[in-house]
């Protein structure tokens, strides 16, 4: 139907198998991971007295926007801060990134989504989520924008009562270094 409606012949060599592979593409870019929330990021590991930050910056990512089934891409950071003397296995993290960016989706939900599975599966007094992104429907379509991110940011506990523990980890975040 898509190749119809821009007006081209499906029967055309080079887009003859196009449907399937398109199909076989959608079929393995949207495997949503069944396991929950809690079965991802059960694996923890004891620290003795670290109370500290936790922060992993730049999980790459693509997902497909909603809207325009087009796609955009770019980085989560996740920091943590522990509350119990156990950090959850760095790997969960992009698991969880993962679970919520392997659909149709939009950045916001994307963010907020990624937040509350680590807030309320972790044991943790914070968490802070930043989402940069470049989206397709802005870069190649309408306004045309390329290069253009999009940044959205969830937080909670500590990081919503001081302002300097957001602003350290934002540096951390945004270094380029």
């Amino acid at each position: 139907m898509i190749i119809d409606g821009v007006g081209d012949d499906p029967t055309r060599d080079g887009l003859r198998d196009t449907p399937k592979r398109v199909a076989d593409t959608w079929v393995k870019f949207f495997q949503i991971n069944e396991k929950s929330d809690d079965e991802i990021l059960c694996q923890r590991f004891h620290v003795h007295g670290y109370s500290n930050l936790v922060l992993v910056k730049n999980i790459q990512f693509s997902s497909f926007c909603e809207h325009h089934i087009l796609p955009f891409f770019g980085n989560v950071s996740i920091a943590y801060i522990p509350s119990s003397e156990s950090v959850v296995g760095l790997s969960k993290l992009a698991r969880i990134v993962d679970k919520y960016a392997k659909r149709l989706q939009i950045q916001e939900r994307l963010t907020q989504q990624i937040h509350d599975a680590i807030r309320e599966f972790t044991q943790n007094d914070g968490v802070f989520v930043v989402v940069s992104a470049e989206h397709m429907c802005m870069s190649v379509r309408g306004i045309m924008k390329p290069g253009s991110k999009t940044i959205t940011r969830a937080f909670s506990g500590k990081f919503e009562i001081d302002r300097n523990l957001i602003i350290e980890t934002q540096q951390l975040i945004f270094d380029t270094k």
